[in-house]
């Protein structure tokens, strides 16, 4: 059975896999999802530590394989500057931005239409620009409470497959991983962050849960910016497989 048909029970596999047996179940899902879709099959590079990962583990899968980047105005010079040594060695990246006039700290006052409008939007625009059929992404089950019920393979919008390959991997395994193949990653994680977004909504905090530091002090705090919640394809729903 194709493991992308899988139905195991992925909170046992956390503890249960090892490190290695983790990486290879990763690549094995990106291979089979690739084998399926072709060049349709697109990597979501969000310049963090878990993208790169995901990346990095395509790219070894097969070279060919394409990405995209949604950057924002309000990203930091840190990760604009990370973001445009990748895609100079990566010139198959491809960066989407919505450069949209919006209300002055729209941030602050309504963090979810921010996001619809500098995230979203562009996500869904790459999405049809690049004829997307299935999107790989670096969403891992452990991460934090809005990220536990997702599953490797999912179709939250018909005809749009979602490819979870590293769900199921902890955090240390994440820096293990990028330390043993050397993967550049950004320098703000030099300085105590653990999880990275746009600079006023992204902050180091001590907490135990990595996405912490996202949105203090909204009803977000902690949350999504709606990438992985809202529909990505116009008048379409689905259901996981």
């Amino acid at each position: 059975m194709s493991l992308l048909d899988n139905k195991d029970d992925l909170k046992t596999l956390v503890e249960t896999l090892n490190f290695k047996e983790k990486v290879e179940r990763s690549k094995r899902l990106i291979k089979e999802a690739y084998e399926r879709y072709g060049d349709s099959l697109v990597v979501a590079n969000s310049l963090g530590k878990d993208s790169v990962a995901v990346w990095d583990l395509a790219k070894k899968v097969n070279p060919k394989i394409r990405g995209f980047i949604v950057t924002t105005r309000f990203k930091p010079p840190e990760t604009i500057a990370f973001m445009n040594n990748e895609i100079k060695r990566y010139p198959e990246l491809k960066v989407y931005k919505n450069d949209s006039s919006i209300a002055d700290k729209l941030y602050e006052t309504e963090p979810d239409k921010c996001c619809d409008i500098l995230k979203v939007e562009p996500v869904k625009r790459a999405i049809e620009e690049m004829h997307v059929q299935c999107w790989v992404t670096g969403l891992r089950c452990t991460e934090g409470r809005t990220r536990t019920d997702f599953k490797e393979v999912e179709e939250r919008d018909k005809g749009l497959i979602k490819l979870n390959p590293i769900l199921i991997w902890k955090e240390r395994e994440v820096w293990q991983y990028l330390a043993l193949y050397q993967v550049p990653v950004n320098p703000l994680y030099g300085e105590g962050y653990r999880s990275l977004g746009c600079a006023p909504c992204t902050k180091i905090t001590n907490d135990d849960n990595e996405r912490a530091g996202r949105w203090i002090g909204t009803s977000k705090c902690g949350g999504e910016c709606g990438i992985h919640t809202r529909p990505l394809k116009t008048n379409t729903s689905g259901e996981g497989i």
